[in-house]
């Protein structure tokens, strides 16, 4: 009896952590709180950075010019993402996905603590807690992702589901940050609202201390499966010797530019960097074209794949002028005053978040609606629709810049941006989910996560070509501003229109190498 009763209660608790949130496993509520605000910490310094650093020194800025401001911002979310790279290189090799996860939100949190320290102890500060976010989101960024993963074994029908739900974590973290940190930006409190995403990584830290790691073990144990996350491989020797080699150039860096024995051109690294960036991708794409060990089908997958990651640059090059260019339009050239109510302008970088929580089920259920008729569109088609999307987005960029170059210093209808945010959001929504789709279901057996890292790449690289463009929006630049809307504008179109018609004959070579190959 006793037994029977043990065996119902296990039953019962199993049943309680499988489908414990929302029908998924129970570990999956606290990932999505250290997820969010994990993000809310990264969206709440993300539209304040270049704002502040072109605030005049009296307004408690460091009184920077636009293109440097951009350009830094660039160095910053690019590097972001490249760190995803080796970060989970280090985690699959050296940590483990547990150890990378917390040490990389430590490190996240001291580089909120420094920036917000920044005010009292100066410039060098504030660059050193950059530093330390763009590390820390390197080691968090993959191994959080990881972890969902593994909640769901090979062929469970809710991963899927799992990762959308995460992904809503991920917006919600970003809506709330941009409502709050807004108001304080109003104020000319820029240290405070840095101070808040410090505040929600403190949260994001002790959610995962006290819940994450607790659920996670407990799901492992009555799963009866190994704790994947726990544990690394033991393949490279001596990782923890190069790591602090790493460590201690980079604090020799910082010293030596703090000190202005070295000197740093924002614009020239971010230049460097894209060429550097790019030359790498290209680089790696002609070496596997050449490889003898691919076939004919793996080569023509990677060529996908190389033609959706340069539509991808030229998609994001677009899209990342929301805390640039658009910020900046925001807060210079457009009319604050709604319903007489002075919206503050960081709250235009609420709407990118909010339109994706209301669009996403949408835009989600139309697919599998089309799919289920055989009229869903091709990874390149999906692809093209988003650019085109980004396109008509700038193409009202452009009205709303000649509307101020015409009304002799009047500010534009905030209708302008709200517009062209909405169409951007789409076009994301029809792009970016593929694309990290794209990149698992074509890349070659064993090259996912090389695949992924590339495309995290094409990722970095639009944030640095943002950063050219959006350094152009300045009294001084202002009629320039209708040709620059204008250049995006023919960029996203020309490239939908290759992709399009690019998208039929190789779809159709792809299927004929797939059955070629079946039949050998």
């Amino acid at each position: 009896m006793n037994t029977e009763a043990k065996s119902e209660a296990s039953a019962a608790e199993l049943e309680a952590l499988d489908n414990g949130f929302m029908g998924h496993p129970k570990p999956l509520r606290s990932l999505f709180f250290t997820e969010m605000w994990e993000r809310f910490s990264y969206y709440s310094i993300r539209p304040l950075l270049v704002l502040f650093m072109v605030a005049t020194v009296g307004s408690g800025g460091f009184g920077f010019d636009e293109v440097t401001a951009s350009a830094i911002y660039g160095i910053f979310a690019g590097s972001l993402y490249l760190a995803a790279v080796p970060g989970g290189w280090l985690a699959d090799n050296w940590l483990g996905q547990e150890r990378a996860l917390w040490w990389g939100s430590i490190i996240i949190a001291l580089g909120h603590l420094c920036i917000a320290l920044s005010a009292m102890f100066g410039m060098t500060l504030f660059f050193v807690g950059l530093i330390c976010i763009v590390l820390g989101s390197g080691l968090f960024k993959t191994c959080i992702s990881v972890m969902v993963g593994a909640l769901y074994p090979r062929g469970d029908v809710r991963r899927d589901g799992g990762f959308t739900l995460f992904y809503m974590g991920i917006n919600i973290g970003a809506l709330l940050a941009a409502l709050i940190v807004g108001i304080f930006k109003e104020k000319g409190m820029w240290h405070a609202g840095f101070g808040v995403g410090g505040l929600g990584m403190l949260v994001s830290l002790l959610v995962y201390r006290f819940a994450a790691q607790k659920n996670l073990t407990r799901y492992a144990q009555a799963k009866g499966i190994t704790a994947e996350w726990e544990h690394a491989n033991d393949r490279y020797k001596n990782v923890g010797r190069w790591v602090a080699g790493f460590v201690a150039l980079l604090v020799a860096l910082v010293l030596l530019v703090s000190s202005g024995m070295v000197s740093f051109n924002p614009q020239l690294v971010a230049e460097y960097m894209t060429y550097i960036i790019a030359a790498v991708v290209i680089l790696y794409f002609a070496i596997m074209f050449i490889s003898p060990r691919l076939d004919k089908t793996d080569k023509l997958r990677l060529l996908i794949c190389f033609i959706l990651i340069i539509g991808s640059t030229l998609f994001w090059s677009s899209f990342e002028q929301q805390p640039t260019s658009f910020n900046l339009f925001a807060d210079r050239y457009t009319d604050l005053n709604v319903l007489g109510f002075e919206i503050p302008s960081i709250w235009f970088q609420s709407l990118n978040p909010l339109f994706i929580l209301i669009l996403a089920p949408i835009v989600s259920i139309i697919w599998v609606k089309l799919a289920n008729r055989g009229l869903e569109p091709s990874s390149m088609a999906k692809f093209a629709l988003g650019m085109l999307l980004a396109a008509a987005g700038f193409t009202l960029m452009i009205f709303a810049s000649k509307s101020i170059l015409g009304s002799d210093g009047g500010l534009a209808s905030p209708l302008w941006l709200v517009g062209s945010l909405l169409l951007l959001t789409l076009g994301e929504l029809a792009l970016s989910p593929v694309g990290l789709s794209s990149m698992t279901k074509l890349a070659p057996r064993g090259m996912q996560g090389q695949m992924m890292g590339l495309f995290f790449a094409s990722i970095a690289m639009g944030n640095l070509v943002a950063a050219f463009f959006g350094g152009h929006v300045s009294a001084d630049k202002i009629e320039g501003l209708p040709t620059l809307f204008t250049t995006m504008t023919i960029f996203l179109v020309v490239t939908a229109v290759i992709l399009l018609v690019l998208a039929k004959p190789i779809n159709n070579m792809l299927k004929k190498s797939e059955q070629a190959d079946q039949v050998s």
